[in-house]
């Protein structure tokens, strides 16, 4: 490709595993990019104000950016089992009880907070009092030592909130199954429109490529992954990333463009997004 791309993407397992060849210039024809490492509400806002060429960033993210930015079909996270969760101090039953409560998001502008906020309408009638935004890695020791009543927590926080004492009041992902049998949308990739068509499916068939390789060898990223893991325990780190990179990284195909379009469509009619243009989200052919 001409002319080194830049790209920002979180240090989590699931990123760093999936760019590892990429990023390290292992995929053949490909110049490596240049990484800048940010968690998600930072990516949101980069994107936001169109200062990269590609980009990991939320689907609730999506509306805002989709005319600069194209929706690539593969690199991103969806899938089924692997939602975000709201937590408690033990003791709260339901969640009819956060009517009036302070809760901690890691974004407004996140998938976790659109499918909280489609939740919350059926299942908190009384609707919250105050939604903070707080990184993700602080949001449990927040709801822990009470400076928040609960918690919308993604990631690798499914394997570890236990160790805070906290509790599971609901799974954002087993709402959004039962109600639609769609994966969940969680991360998506884009990449300038501004690069054509022609690059845009290069770019496309290079993130491919990278997943494959990282699939092929797995111990190739691990020190990479491990770098970058904020001191997460190895098996955790295995955890995640068996559970967020899947067949939809590879290639989102007709079910994960439909629930990409399922949950932004929804949202947009509870006003939560801007409404999707037509085509929007296809990809040059």
């Amino acid at each position: 490709m001409a002319e080194r791309l830049s790209i920002a993407y979180s240090p989590c397992p699931n990123d760093t595993f999936v760019f590892h060849a990429w990023a390290h210039g292992e995929v053949p024809g490909a110049d490596a990019p240049e990484v800048t490492f940010a968690d998600i509400d930072i990516t949101n806002g980069l994107a936001e104000r169109g200062e990269l060429d590609v980009l990991k960033i939320s689907y609730g993210a999506l509306p805002w950016v989709l005319e600069e930015y194209a929706l690539l079909p593969c690199g991103g996270a969806l899938g089924r089992g692997c939602g975000p969760l709201v937590l408690t101090l033990p003791g709260v039953g339901s969640p009819a009880e956060l009517a009036g409560k302070t809760v901690a998001v890691p974004s407004e502008r996140s998938t976790a907070y659109l499918l909280f906020r489609l939740w919350a309408a059926r299942a908190v009638p009384g609707g919250f009092g105050e939604i903070v935004v707080l990184p993700f890695h602080e949001i449990m020791p927040a709801v822990r030592d009470g400076r928040v009543d609960a918690g919308l927590v993604i990631h690798e926080a499914r394997f570890t909130y236990q160790q805070y004492g906290l509790h599971s009041l609901a799974d954002m992902g087993e709402a959004w199954e039962a109600e639609t049998g769609l994966p969940i949308p969680l991360g998506a990739i884009v990449a300038r429109r501004s690069l054509g068509a022609e690059r845009l499916r290069e770019l496309a068939a290079t993130i491919r490529t990278s997943v494959r390789q990282a699939w092929a060898d797995p111990s190739a990223s691990r020190e990479y992954v491990l770098a970058h893991a904020q001191e997460m325990d190895p098996s955790v780190a295995d955890q995640h990333i068996g559970l967020y990179v899947n067949e939809f990284t590879a290639d989102l195909g007709e079910e994960g463009y439909g629930a990409v379009h399922a949950l932004l469509t929804r949202a947009a009619a509870e006003g939560l997004v801007p409404p999707l243009d037509p085509g929007a989200l296809a990809f040059p052919s």
